[in-house]
């Protein structure tokens, strides 16, 4: 799932003290509710949020069964929502997507759930070897300060959906693509 070589590495992620205990995350479970026996399909949630600014960004890891289906448009959209409705939600100003620059996939589910590029930034994240699976990541140059421990750059995109976004027609898009249900 996502760039974890297996379950137990995800599970290690996922009990990561930076995020058991950091309260500007919250992680929700995604689950296809319209197959028979509930099927795990994923992880969504928030991170790298701000109630000062009132902005967060939203992050998903969905399993490749479940990708490019209802599954993973719903639970995007249940979270933009919730994100940015000012009745019911949050209220929130701005939402943020970012993905590698190498991940098109990423890139077009944020772009079909009406996110907007804002731009790339260049040689955003040092990597460890352990996450150039999936293309995520370009070779840091010979002699780099952290070769040995962090040998990978990402460059990463970043897009958004603000409030005036989402009131002027962002909202009814997201709606009218949760509607499908395959």
């Amino acid at each position: 799932m996502g760039p974890y070589k297996d379950e137990e590495e995800f599970i290690a992620f996922l009990r990561n003290e930076n995020v058991e205990d950091n309260n500007e995350i919250a992680m929700f479970a995604v689950y296809d509710k319209t197959k028979e026996g509930e099927a795990y399909a994923g992880v969504i949630g928030f991170v790298n949020s701000s109630a000062q600014d009132l902005v967060t960004e939203i992050f998903v890891i969905i399993a490749p069964a479940f990708q490019r289906t209802h599954v993973t448009s719903n639970a995007i959209g249940i979270l933009l929502k919730y994100a940015l409705d000012l009745q019911g939600g949050l209220g929130l100003r701005r939402v943020v997507w970012q993905a590698s620059a190498a991940n098109a996939a990423s890139i077009r589910t944020a772009e079909r759930m009406g996110f907007r590029q804002e731009g790339v930034l260049r040689w955003h994240k040092a990597w460890p070897e352990s996450k150039s699976r999936g293309a995520n990541g370009t070779r840091v140059r010979k002699g780099d300060p952290r070769e040995e421990m962090f040998p990978l750059g990402r460059d990463t995109v970043v897009l958004s959906i603000c409030w005036d976004d989402w009131e002027g027609g962002v909202r009814a898009h997201v709606e009218a693509t949760m509607a499908r249900t395959e």
